[in-house]
């Protein structure tokens, strides 16, 4: 018989701010170390879509500790990461080492960037904000790219009782996003970390309209 215990997951810390529209409520998890989010490292499908395109401009909202974007500066992208969360900026700046300047201090939701992004990449953004959110996460990445341009990346499907993350079932993720998107891939995703293991799919949307010469 085995003598090993089974693993219990590690108990989720009292936290005093409880409104995930709060830069404080991001702060004191990134405070803490608790960030289930986090999957210190660059996911696959994202890779895979990198070495499918040929490099264009980056927008990544809500980027948390910022993996990705140091991938993408690495290999010469044009990329800029926001965050609201300060203490998120500053665990991105840390880890980014040379390429801490790509990394901003800002609200998505009144956010521009010096440039015209070809895509925007979702990873944990969506999910991370109350329901309530979600036309204004729509409207505004409509505004920030030009027809022809990407939404693309990671969707958590499947409502939840309670979030963050806070699931959204699929006919209501294309009732959001197809006025101003259409689908060009769905694609399952195999190696989600255990917060959101069976629920991911990677996505690509592509910006309605003519694109802009």
């Amino acid at each position: 018989m085995s003598d090993s215990k089974p693993t219990v997951p590690p108990a989720v810390p009292d936290f005093e701010t409880r409104d995930p529209n709060a830069p404080g409520f991001w702060d004191e998890r990134f405070e803490r170390g608790f960030t289930p989010w986090d999957q210190a490292g660059v996911p696959s499908a994202f890779k895979s879509f990198v070495e499918r395109h040929t490099p264009m401009p980056v927008l990544i909202p809500g980027c948390g500790s910022a993996h990705e974007a140091w991938w993408l500066a690495e290999k010469g992208w044009l990329v800029r990461a926001i965050d609201f969360a300060p203490k998120a900026v500053e665990a991105a700046r840390a880890q980014l080492g040379a390429h801490a300047g790509v990394v901003k201090e800002a609200d998505f939701f009144t956010y521009r960037p010096p440039f015209e992004p070809g895509w925007i990449y979702e990873r944990a953004f969506l999910c991370a904000l109350p329901p309530q959110r979600r036309d204004d996460y729509a409207a505004h990445m409509a505004a920030l790219l030009p027809g022809g341009t990407l939404l693309a990346g990671f969707f958590f499907v499947g409502a939840t009782p309670k979030g963050p993350p806070f699931g959204i079932e699929r006919a209501d993720l294309d009732a959001l996003l197809l006025p101003h998107f259409e689908l060009l891939e769905d694609e399952p995703v195999t190696d989600s970390i255990p917060v959101f293991a069976g629920r991911e799919r990677w996505l690509t949307w592509r910006r309605r309209g003519a694109a802009r010469t």
